[in-house]
């Protein structure tokens, strides 16, 4: 298929959306750019490869999510905390000697119909971007990037285990924050 005769302009036209999303997964302005720049060059060297499958923020956003790897793995590696602030142990300031939960987690209700409230999604992004700077990157690659373990724990040059531990560190912090920013009823964003 050819591609339409103002794709370069529509391409363009979808950078700020593309910009915002690469910010969100690297947290990083400069890596985002290089990825977004990345990104529309490749679109704009091959438009014959945009086949009209799918809208064109679509498969942009396809082709931005190989660049956000790439961009990962050309970064420096970093260190891995394996302890909170205080450090503790994470499963020892969750559980009692018992092992139950020294604070259970509260009602979330039907926490499926809050992914699709608009509001829910801009709590959520604000409580990734509150995450350490690797547990966020882990999450992100996991969650919203859907890579595999190995992929990941290459990337970062984790071990499966480690990426495991921050994984589930990740998703305590995230409880937490979305707790207390959306389901206690302040659903404040930042």
């Amino acid at each position: 298929m050819t591609p339409p005769p103002d794709f370069a302009a529509q391409v363009q036209a979808l950078r700020p959306q593309l910009l915002r999303y690469a910010r969100s997964q690297l947290r990083n302005d400069a890596w985002a750019e290089d990825a977004v720049s990345e990104t529309v060059l490749a679109a704009l060297e091959k438009p014959q490869a945009f086949a009209g499958l799918s809208q064109l923020k679509t498969w942009l956003v396809g082709v931005l999510k190989h660049k956000l790897v790439d961009q990962l793995r050309r970064q420096t590696r970093e260190a891995t905390i394996l302890t909170n602030e205080d450090g503790e142990d994470l499963d020892e300031a969750l559980f009692d000697s018992s092992g139950h939960w020294r604070a259970p987690p509260g009602d979330w209700g039907n926490p499926e119909a809050s992914c699709n409230q608009r509001q829910f999604l801009e709590v959520l992004e604000a409580c990734v971007t509150l995450l350490p700077p690797v547990q966020g990157r882990v999450f992100m690659m996991r969650e919203w990037l859907e890579l595999e373990t190995e992929e990941i724990c290459k990337t970062l040059a984790i071990t499966p285990t480690n990426l495991w531990v921050l994984l589930h560190r990740a998703r305590h912090r995230l409880r937490e924050c979305l707790q207390a920013r959306w389901f206690d009823g302040r659903a404040t964003p930042a």
